[in-house]
Parts: structure tokens; C-alpha cells; sequence
């Protein structure tokens, strides 16, 4: 069992019935904590401080604050986050029940950063962030991660985008994405519109090399494979179905970032090789009523 350094005491950790099944503890800590009966559970505890660490990112990540030591009480010298994917992508983590658990991050840019969705607000937080440096932009991928965007871009001087079809989650928004043809937002970075989770979903992707996804696309660790959220669609499977039809040939990135769902890095030819086999799985899917628990994480 592994102790706290600093005092030597052995922490007793745990995950309490609030748990929202978002999946953000698994993905942290993915030796420690599964899925079971419909939210996370630990499996052991940590057995060393790397083990610790990853139970510490997956606390200061949850959303409902389910993941907890013995006493109950997190240190904020202990917050990983921002935590470093790659020498361009943070990881937020400080997910946010108001955002239904998503993941967000920051992606460096020639001019600033720009934050792909949005962690839970707080002033600390957004001080964070405005002291890595200029933050240009929000760019939310849908409707589901919008209820913090307002909040970030006034705080740090940035534009809040989004798409026409999910403008009424954020009217005040002061770039508005339209139709279904990819769109620079600015230099190297595309939207690519990708309506059928919901109706005005969409794709962000810098340098064909990090696709943030939002909750259109993502790595299942159930299938091996990039897959979609057909049991939580809020929109239309059948229109996924066809805007990924649309993407074939166009859409090309090397690391799948995505709201909901594993993280994944992969060659641009298999990217895109996983994305013609999935748009033909697609072609078969049916509209069918929205189901959490069927989700294949």
C-alpha cells in the first residue's frame, strides 16, 4: 500500500456512490479503477507513489470529487494539472458535472494557446492558465461542453466559438461555425463540422496532427478500435453516419483527444484506415433511444 511521503501515514483510498460513470478515472488510473454495475470502482489500492500519482490525477479530474484518500481531503500541492500529453497538448483535467464530465485542453498555437472545451470554472484555475500565456480562443465542440465557455473566454481575453446547430447553448458566442465544409480558425487549425452526436458538432484539428473530438469520435478500450457514441446520440446516427462519410480523405490527425472515451495515438494512415472502417459500421447503425449504460468504453 503506498503512504503519503510526507507524513508516512498509508493512504486508504476509495470511490464513493456519487460517481457518474464519466470514465475519467479509468483513463487516469486505468490499472486501479474499472467499470462495474455502472460507475467506477477500485480495484486495489496503489502500490507505489507512480501508482499514487495516477489516483491523484484521477481525483483532481473527477467531477464529483467520487475519488478520495482516507481523509477525504485533497492537497492542491498535489494537482497535476495542467498535466503534458505532448510538447503541444495540456490535459485540464478539473472535469465539470456542468459539462457531463468532459475533458478539455489546451493546445499551443503561434499566437497563444487555445482551450478545446472547458474544465470546471474557478478563478484559480483560469489564473493558471492566463499565466502559461495568451489564450486567443475557446472553441467548444458541441452543446453538452458549453456551460463554462462564456465564463473562460471573458475572464482571459478570448473568442468563444461555436456551431450555428448548438448556438443556443452558447448565443453569446462571438464566432459562429456554419454549415458542414471545413473551416480554418487559424493558421494550421480546422473545424471540421461533424453533426450527429448533436446537431452542431464539430472536430477541431491542428497541423493534421491532434483531433479534439468532443464526444463525436473516440478510443474504446472495450473494442480496440476508434468508434462513435451511438447509444448517446442526441442528435441523429444516421447524420454521424454521413458526416463521417464526408471526412473520408479529408479528416487526417495522428492523436484522438476526445470529450468522453480513451485517448489515442496512432500514424495518420492508420487514423485514417480506423475512420473508413468505422464510417462503413456506421452505414448500419439506426437511430435508438439513448442508452448510458450500453456506452463501450
Amino acid at each position: 500500500m503506498a503512504t503519503n511521503p510526507r507524513s508516512d501515514v498509508p493512504e486508504n483510498w476509495s470511490i464513493d456512490d456519487r460517481c457518474t460513470n464519466c470514465d475519467v478515472a479509468r483513463q487516469l488510473a486505468p490499472d486501479l479503477v474499472r467499470e462495474r454495475a455502472g460507475r467506477s470502482e477500485l480495484v486495489r489500492q496503489p502500490r507505489d507513489e507512480a501508482e499514487r500519482r495516477q489516483l491523484l490525477a484521477a481525483a483532481h479530474a473527477c467531477p464529483t470529487r467520487s475519488v478520495r484518500p482516507a481523509s477525504g481531503r485533497l492537497d492542491p500541492a498535489d494537482d497535476p494539472f495542467p498535466l503534458a500529453l505532448d510538447d503541444g497538448v495540456l490535459l485540464l483535467g478539473h472535469n465539470s458535472r456542468l459539462t457531463a464530465g468532459a475533458n478539455s485542453y489546451l493546445c499551443r498555437r503561434p499566437t497563444g494557446w487555445v482551450m478545446v472545451d472547458t474544465p470546471r470554472y474557478s478563478e484559480e484555475l483560469a489564473a493558471r492558465y492566463a499565466a502559461l500565456g495568451p489564450v486567443t480562443d475557446v472553441l467548444l465542440t458541441h452543446r453538452d461542453h458549453a456551460r463554462h465557455g462564456r465564463e473562460y473566454a471573458d475572464r482571459l481575453g478570448a473568442r468563444l466559438w461555436i456551431h450555428e446547430g448548438d448556438v443556443d447553448a452558447a448565443p453569446d458566442a462571438d464566432r459562429v461555425l456554419r454549415g458542414t465544409e471545413p473551416v480554418e480558425v487559424g493558421p494550421g487549425l480546422v473545424a471540421h463540422p461533424l453533426p450527429g452526436h448533436t446537431r452542431g458538432s464539430v472536430l477541431f484539428v491542428a497541423d493534421e496532427r491532434y483531433c479534439f473530438s468532443g464526444d463525436s469520435l473516440y478510443w474504446s478500450r472495450t473494442t480496440g478500435d476508434v468508434e462513435v457514441h451511438e447509444a448517446i446520440t442526441w442528435y441523429s446516427i444516421e447524420e454521424q453516419a454521413a458526416s463521417l462519410e464526408r471526412s473520408l480523405g479529408v479528416l487526417r490527425f495522428e492523436w484522438l483527444l476526445p470529450g468522453h472515451g480513451e485517448r489515442r495515438r496512432m500514424p495518420a494512415e492508420e487514423a485514417d484506415r480506423r475512420l473508413r472502417s468505422l464510417a462503413e459500421r456506421c452505414r448500419k447503425l439506426r437511430s435508438a433511444p439513448v442508452d448510458f449504460a450500453a456506452v463501450r468504453w
